[in-house]
């Protein structure tokens, strides 16, 4: 067949068949069955409050192929909860022909050898993966093989508040580099009112992610292919710049909620994620801007991807119908938030989905030879959390333990 785009693919792709029966190892090598009778199951957690595009995505799908049903599964409130079914489910009999899973978990299911490597079917049905943005998709190959498609992918976001910027006189906009933010820092805390903070980091949920673009900037890393850095001292001085933007020079803190702090003032500044873009637009009642994150020297790049991708169990033929539906929306439909952007935003938010190469020129490259930052992603939360405790927390929560 020739090589057809992934908006062509469902016109010319034949109808798989279904009712096929297949084996899936669970992640303690006990084996779940999936019964291929009945419509696709869907699983997703809706990242980035995206139900609607979902529900917008099957409906195209349903339309072009009518005989092929697609039911849409609540999965869990968040990641780890779509994980955590997925994972029972590998050892019952509710195994999914796509799961929406976060990209914290891919390298390790692959591992285990319950998501399928992909190639064979881009071959038989004649997919042309060059419709993807390149850097997206090889987010999910290990040894020539892709494990996944992106769809629901996002970044941490440079969050500022308008109001606090203009105190201070600061320009329109969020930093360049980190140093020049470590230079604003306590000038906006200065600025603050009693009991708030100029900036907040995440806490030991997310921090492994939007501390990865900062330590990039530093010159450290998560690793070097299988050689873990994280006591490398590049990687150790942006640690240490986390720690003494809290502990010596006072004008950040740890956020158990980033989001909420951010869009009700607690914190004039914050990393969140391109998918809290329209539930902080909805609690803010502020202006404020968002920006790229700090580059490093030159323009090195500085922030990480994250967010979600299609996943597909071994169930073949029954893949082949799943594999269909993940390619059936043909142009993301974008809202229009209540924001201003000083620069243009380095990625697609999470909701709703873009990972077409039509947005290929607003993608940076991850630095070569790391890994993923989601394959270290329990030793990076750890050391990290470590950088700030005992944690000062923007609604004085007590510390962590940095051992836990």
């Amino acid at each position: 067949m020739n090589p057809v785009s992934r908006r062509r693919f469902l016109a010319l792709a034949s109808a798989a068949a279904a009712g096929a029966t297949a084996g899936c190892a669970g992640m303690g090598g006990s084996g779940g069955v999936k019964s291929g009778s009945g419509p696709i199951t869907f699983w997703s957690c809706h990242p980035g409050t995206s139900t609607a595009v979902e529900r917008e995505l099957i409906n195209r799908f349903q339309r072009r192929f009518p005989d092929l049903p697609v039911k849409l599964i609540d999965a869990g409130k968040d990641y780890e909860e779509v994980v955590q079914k997925f994972n029972a489910a590998l050892i019952g009999t509710d195994v999914p022909d796509v799961v929406l899973l976060d990209d914290i978990w891919w390298f390790h299911f692959a591992l285990s050898g319950v998501i399928t490597p992909l190639e064979d079917l881009f071959d038989e049905v004649g997919l042309d993966t060059s419709d993807y943005v390149d850097s997206l998709l090889a987010d999910y190959e290990f040894n020539g093989r892709h494990y996944a498609l992106p769809y629901a992918r996002s970044t941490p976001l440079f969050y500022y508040n308008k109001a606090v910027w203009d105190r201070v006189g600061l320009p329109d906009r969020g930093p360049q580099t980190w140093q020049e933010f470590d230079e604003w820092g306590p000038q906006l805390q200065r600025a603050v009112t009693a009991g708030n903070w100029a900036h907040g980091w995440a806490n030991d949920t997310l921090i492994s992610w939007t501390f990865q673009g900062p330590n990039w900037t530093f010159g450290g890393a998560y690793s070097d292919e299988w050689t873990l850095k994280f006591t490398d001292p590049a990687t150790i001085a942006a640690g240490n710049y986390y720690r003494d933007s809290i502990h010596r020079k006072g004008y950040a803190a740890i956020a158990n909620d980033i989001n909420n702090e951010f869009a009700t003032g607690i914190v004039a500044s914050a990393l969140a994620s391109t998918g809290a873009l329209v539930g902080i637009t909805a609690a803010a009642r502020f202006n404020f801007g968002v920006s790229p994150l700090p580059t490093g020297p030159g323009g090195a790049p500085g922030c990480p991807t994250g967010g979600q991708g299609w996943r597909f169990p071994p169930s073949y033929p029954t893949n082949e119908k799943s594999t269909r539906s993940s390619s059936s929306h043909s142009s993301p439909m974008r809202p229009t938030p209540r924001i201003s952007v000083s620069a243009p935003a380095i990625c697609p938010s999470e909701s709703p989905p873009s990972t077409t190469r039509a947005s290929s020129n607003t993608w940076r490259q991850t630095p070569a030879r790391e890994w993923r930052w989601t394959s270290f992603h329990t030793p990076a939360r750890k050391i990290t959390r470590a950088f700030s405790c005992p944690a000062v927390t923007a609604s004085s929560r007590p510390a962590w333990n940095p051992l836990g």
